[in-house]
């Protein structure tokens, strides 16, 4: 492309050269993508059709399932459509597109399951200030932060990312437009102020991810106090996934965006990326709904009123 010369487009990578593969691969994340939307359109539906579940929680798991839904559509159709048309390119307003709504999504999403953290920990540590603490107004204060957080997040990396130019290759060592690829391309002269976001997203993120560790453990501290074995078991099923959940979304994504300087890219950040982009979209709505014996009332409700219709 030259020093620093217009572009037009940018190459993505592809899990695979060979045609058998890339048919694997979009059918697979066709799959995945069915799974998420409908999971997620399930939760958003019946969490806003059924009054009981018109509560604290389920007010974050609606929100939650309107981010994933997003974070998971700015990437995955390209993706799929990529790889059925053989075609890797990605155009520049897309590639702009991408990073905003990617940027957008993950950071909103990590605050409000800092939030929803929070809200359990109440929940199980503070029983008697629930009503106080968890007021509607309250909730709703919280979720519009991490929806406006989110936003700034992904205006402030799209404007760092992309006000430079590019120099060198075009080709984004990753299946999206994510940004410790681009700033691979761009040109030194711009790289600073970039660095600096990522810089400051990654201490936000440590510092949720501390926060929501910090808070599993007074959790854990109150549920080994319990005199029941049963309430015991039932706490440790119920939030033991969602730690792992988080892990899984926070872990790859702090990885790869601090130490993309001082490691050249690999196979291994194409995988790792899934478990931030593909991964939770998909298992949110299992970890965090679907398993609930009021979710499932409201889902079958709902389909027998379908029925009838």
């Amino acid at each position: 492309m030259g020093s620093g010369t217009a572009v037009t487009e940018f190459l993505l990578l592809g899990f695979s050269e060979v045609q058998e593969l890339q048919l694997f691969h979009a059918a697979l994340f066709l799959l995945l993508y069915l799974v998420a939307l409908m999971g997620n359109l399930l939760i958003v539906a019946i969490t806003a059709l059924d009054q009981r579940l018109h509560t604290p929680m389920y007010f974050f798991l609606r929100n939650l399932s309107v981010l994933d839904l997003c974070l998971i559509s700015a990437i995955v159709p390209k993706s799929i459509l990529n790889s059925l048309t053989n075609n890797r390119s990605i155009s520049f307003p897309g590639c702009i597109l991408q990073v905003f709504f990617f940027g957008f999504a993950a950071s909103s999403e990590m605050a409000l399951l800092t939030a929803m953290f929070h809200h359990r920990y109440v929940a199980i540590c503070c029983p008697l200030s629930y009503d106080i603490i968890m007021h509607p107004k309250a909730c709703g204060k919280m979720v519009a932060a991490s929806w406006l957080s989110g936003a700034l997040n992904g205006l402030l990396h799209t404007a760092a990312s992309f006000s430079s130019p590019f120099c060198g290759s075009k080709v984004i060592n990753q299946f999206f437009c994510d940004i410790p690829p681009l700033l691979r391309l761009s040109c030194s002269r711009g790289f600073h102020s970039e660095l600096g976001v990522i810089a400051f997203n990654v201490l936000i993120g440590s510092s949720c991810f501390a926060s929501i560790t910090l808070s599993y453990v007074r959790i854990f501290s109150a549920v080994l106090r319990m005199r029941s074995t049963s309430g015991r078991a039932k706490a440790f099923s119920t939030c033991l996934p969602h730690l792992a959940v988080v892990t899984l979304f926070v872990s790859p994504a702090l990885l790869e965006y601090s130490t993309f300087i001082s490691k050249p890219p690999s196979i291994l950040d194409l995988v790792g990326s899934l478990f931030y982009t593909v991964v939770p979209p998909t298992l949110n709505p299992l970890i965090y709904s679907l398993r609930n014996r009021d979710v499932k009332t409201a889902v079958r409700k709902l389909v027998c009123r379908s029925k009838t219709i």
